[in-house]
């Protein structure tokens, strides 16, 4: 599997972006989407993921109420809505996929990431 997000750049507090992450090979193999974020200086961090089939989602605490992911299967795009951005929502933003295979039972493949910044 193989992950490309676009989508990110400079918005002020308060704005909204939307980050995407297209996926191509296995894609039916995937049974987990994430999206992680790394701001400097600091651990990546898990901020929401869907699981698929069903579309059950989950998000950290910082970004509940702000942010909504979602999949567009037949296209095989990831998304994340961000709303209410604030600056300490500054991070590269990397999307995840956790698929199976037949040789590891479960393997994870990333995405080479998307800076967004927010300017106070």
């Amino acid at each position: 599997v193989q992950l490309v997000e676009s989508g990110g750049g400079l918005v002020q507090a308060g704005g909204s972006l939307r980050l995407s992450c297209a996926a191509s090979g296995s894609t039916f193999a995937i049974k987990r989407m994430n999206w992680y974020r790394q701001a400097p200086g600091k651990q990546r961090e898990l901020v929401a993921y869907i699981i698929t089939p069903g579309s059950k989602t989950d998000y950290a605490d910082s970004v509940k109420d702000r942010f909504i992911i979602s999949r567009d299967s037949a296209n095989n795009t990831l998304y994340l809505r961000m709303n209410s951005l604030k600056p300490e929502d500054t991070a590269v933003y990397y999307c995840a996929a956790d698929f199976i295979t037949r040789s590891t039972g479960m393997a994870r493949s990333w995405g080479q990431g998307t800076q967004v910044t927010v300017s106070s």
